[in-house]
């Protein structure tokens, strides 16, 4: 069956929250939950995915509340990877929580960083520079920790050497890097095509794993994501994060956000595996794998640093933990490193997640984001009325 490739290994022992486009009489989104082999409406009981994560009784409404079957599991699976010609289909489990995305929580990643930075967002440069990276500093900081007296004299070391970065700034400094991915209702779900902007030529999908974060800065969830990254733009400044990060159909989460209960918790956040697989219609695949017991700082740490007394999310947020992922297997030529073609297939798994599946293409050409705050109150007050 599909499910079965796409879903938790543990799938009926598992608390699945997602949203789906539903056909007419409905015609728009919805909230849902899965119950074996069916697909379950929510929405007598409540309009969004964000107040639904801020219930008091929410483990109990996915899952015990009445709702109408919209279809089964298997063919709301079909249709999201059919490219959304036929409703029922997902869409990305949240809605009006902004989505935020803590950067550079890994020392590969971190490396990788510092080497785009010196390379000016140049590819042919960056096999040149990790090699003397590594011969300069050793290619694992994994065991540095961030804030800490080490980190601080190995800041004064890197200093010395006139090799410091602000990526190493974020990377072991005291403050975690915690960025602005997408806003509110523009990410894309399962089975949807992701978008590259057409100025990049050096990019790569970053496999992570994203907390469902509620107004009161609980973690109540966890979903797989893709931060799509653009590595020659972010290169040539940081101050192009926001064109490297946030463009039409740049952030996939999904298939779920599975719930925290007696059986899933943020251990087994801290425990997980995620896997990537690329498959290009040009014959290549690469294969990788992180481990989130390898991040450097802890995801509630990193939750700290977004939500509090600082800034508040009344509508919740969503969070990135940050990826391992950063690859250097040469795909065009020699000394080019690892870029997107237009089609690829990625796949971003989890044994207890399931599986984020999407297709590449460029942001100009993908389905344009349309269905906004806007569109979304006015379907509510419809339905409402109806």
């Amino acid at each position: 069956m599909v499910r079965d490739t796409y879903l938790p290994v543990d799938l009926d022992a598992a608390l699945l929250l997602g949203r789906a486009w539903l056909g007419a009489p409905t015609d728009g989104p919805a909230v849902i939950t899965v119950r074996g082999d069916r697909v379950v409406d929510l929405s007598e009981h409540v309009s969004t995915v964000s107040e639904l994560l801020d219930h008091p009784e929410c483990v109990a409404i996915v899952r015990d509340a009445p709702g109408k079957t919209v279809g089964s599991l298997d063919a709301l699976l079909a249709n999201s990877l059919a490219g959304h010609s036929q409703a029922p289909y997902l869409l990305a489990p949240c809605d009006l929580q902004p989505v935020k995305a803590s950067g550079v929580t890994f020392a590969v990643s971190l490396l990788e960083r510092v080497i785009e930075e010196q390379a000016g967002g140049d590819p042919s440069k960056a096999d040149d520079i990790r090699q003397s990276m590594y011969e300069l500093i050793g290619g694992d900081l994994s065991s540095v920790r961030p804030g800490s007296a080490e980190a601080q004299a190995l800041k004064t070391e890197f200093q010395r050497r006139g090799i410091w970065s602000q990526y190493l700034e974020v990377g072991i400094g005291p403050d975690a890097e915690v960025f602005s991915k997408a806003p509110p209702m523009a990410s894309v779900g399962f089975g949807a095509a992701i978008g590259l902007h057409p100025d990049s030529t050096w990019n790569n999908p970053e496999p992570e794993i994203v907390l469902a974060i509620s107004s009161r800065g609980d973690v109540v969830g966890a979903a797989l994501g893709n931060d799509v990254n653009l590595r020659d733009i972010e290169g040539r400044s940081a101050l192009l994060l926001t064109k490297a990060k946030d463009n039409n159909a740049s952030c996939a989460i999904g298939p779920f956000i599975r719930l925290f209960d007696e059986r899933f918790d943020m251990d087994a956040v801290r425990s997980a595996e995620v896997s990537l697989r690329i498959e290009g219609r040009d014959g290549f695949a690469l294969d990788a794998v992180s481990y989130m017991s390898e991040i450097s700082r802890d995801p509630l740490a990193l939750v700290r640093q977004t939500i509090g007394t600082h800034h508040q999310y009344p509508d919740g947020v969503m969070l990135f933990l940050g990826t391992m992922f950063s690859p250097t297997q040469d795909r065009d030529a020699p000394g080019g490193g690892f870029t997107h073609h237009i089609a690829d297939r990625v796949s971003i798994s989890s044994p207890r997640l399931g599986s984020l599946v999407n297709e590449v293409g460029l942001s100009t050409e993908v389905e344009p984001w349309r269905f906004g705050l806007r569109a979304l109150f006015s379907h509510l007050s419809k339905r409402l009325e109806g």
